[in-house]
């Protein structure tokens, strides 16, 4: 009598279609090239803001510029935070609709684990947070969020300089992890940090909002007709309260993913997020930790008293020990109640490894310190003094445990080159996954 046949055993980090990863490998090049100018730009900040001429510094992040009648009147660090993340929050939208809609993680299956191990990494370091400052005074509570994000291009960054032969399966689940954590931070941000709501410009918005969805599913791509609606979107989110990089997810979510024929090729999002993804690595993000970076030591009450304030102990910890535990234990949560195996070769100590990049928490987690606690503002500073240590200290670790594989996958790529057919596919993708 015979069995019914068994079905075969899923595997965590399994490796993904051909053209998706191909896709991939393309946007972590990019990141890569912006991590290594957002690092640039923050160690420029840096040195400038603790050096005989910090006052410079200072003046130049003050400095106001724009439209006094639409209270658009706003200091170039404010520009920064609230213009120029809002491209990096639009090509996030745009990378994380295609991800769910034609991307590999279309399928429940694939999504779950990158899905809860972003949730998992920002819970853990927002308890371990605030049981740090649970009956703290001066509104240091309000930090609670500062720890729980993932800044892709500097986490890229380190695993450039590390020059590692991760497989591209752990890339990719480290790339869409930071998307999903860009997500829920946007949420985080809307729902938490907004301090005053005005209903007649948000409503205002879902008029230009809404005749760009009407063009872009018309497939338009005229710039002089979306830029100005995307530009008053913004205007008018910014004048409703809502943080204004809320308006770049909208917008990233109301561009179609699939061509309009149905056919085979890139589709309106996959056009805008390569015209626009250079923009936002090597210019947007860079020139936000610029003006967010620049933290003089002394000017924040000395290292001694930062370091012993439970604002950034709390930040610290929450990115180095919450972020590890939070992605770690989520994936081995979702690997024991799914029953699925990790991918052949793929050990723990690589998502540990991933665990530790992921507490590198830059971009947003500024965002969100100048949010809870005011620019300027003695907490402020310790936030972003506890964010530049905690990422450091993430980093280090994490170049510790994946230079440990180095040399185990240079070997195993070296070894699967060697049976690369002459059409560029190697020969250990399965058939019916180059065909997806």
């Amino acid at each position: 009598m015979s069995g019914t046949p068994s079905r075969p055993a899923r595997h965590l980090f399994g490796r993904g279609s051909w053209p998706e990863v191909n896709r991939i490998g393309d946007i972590l090049r990019t990141e890569t090239v912006g991590g290594a100018l957002l690092l640039g730009a923050a160690v420029l900040a840096l040195i400038w803001a603790n050096s005989p001429w910090s006052s410079g510094y200072q003046d130049l992040i003050a400095f106001k510029a724009g439209p006094h009648a639409l209270h658009l009147d706003l200091t170039l660090a404010q520009w920064a935070a609230d213009g120029l993340l809002a491209i990096f929050f639009f090509v996030a939208g745009l990378e994380l609709k295609r991800e769910f809609v034609a991307g590999d993680l279309r399928d429940p299956r694939r999504a779950m684990l990158p899905v809860a191990a972003a949730a998992g990494g920002m819970a853990a370091p927002a308890l371990i947070y605030t049981a740090i400052n649970a009956g703290m005074a001066g509104g240091a509570l309000s930090g609670w969020a500062v720890p729980t994000a993932t800044d892709i291009a500097f986490a890229l960054a380190v695993l450039a300089v590390i020059s590692t032969h991760l497989p591209a399966a752990l890339r990719t689940f480290l790339l869409t992890l930071a998307v999903v954590d860009d997500l829920l931070a946007i949420l985080i941000i809307a729902v938490f940090y907004t301090s005053s709501l005005h209903l007649l410009p948000l409503a205002a918005a879902l008029l230009p909002l809404g005749l760009f969805a009407l063009l872009v599913q018309r497939r338009v791509r005229s710039w002089w007709l979306l830029l100005p609606l995307a530009a008053a979107t913004w205007v008018l989110v910014h004048a409703s309260g809502v943080h204004a990089t809320v308006a770049g997810v909208l917008l990233g979510f109301m561009v179609p993913v699939i061509r309009r024929s149905g056919g085979e090729g890139p589709g309106l999002a996959e056009h805008f997020e390569h015209r626009w993804r250079p923009l936002s690595a090597g210019f947007a993000v860079p020139v936000f930790a610029f003006f967010a970076a620049g933290v003089s030591v002394a000017g924040a009450g000395g290292l001694g008293e930062t370091l012993r304030d439970p604002v950034t102990i709390g930040i610290v910890v929450g990115l180095v020990v919450g972020k590890c535990v939070g992605v770690l234990g989520s994936t081995w949560l979702v690997q024991r109640f799914t029953r699925a195996t990790l991918g052949d070769g793929v050990s723990w100590w690589d998502v540990l490894g991933l665990a530790l990049l992921a507490g590198i928490g830059f971009t947003v987690s500024l965002l969100i310190g100048e949010l809870a606690f005011g620019v300027g503002s003695e907490k402020d500073e310790h936030a972003r003094i506890g964010i530049l240590a905690g990422s450091l200290i993430s980093a280090l670790l994490a170049m510790v445990v994946l230079r440990a594989r180095n040399r185990h996958y240079r070997q195993l790529c070296a070894a699967e080159e060697r049976d690369t057919d002459a059409d560029g596919i190697p020969d250990f993708w399965d058939d019916d996954t180059v065909r997806r």
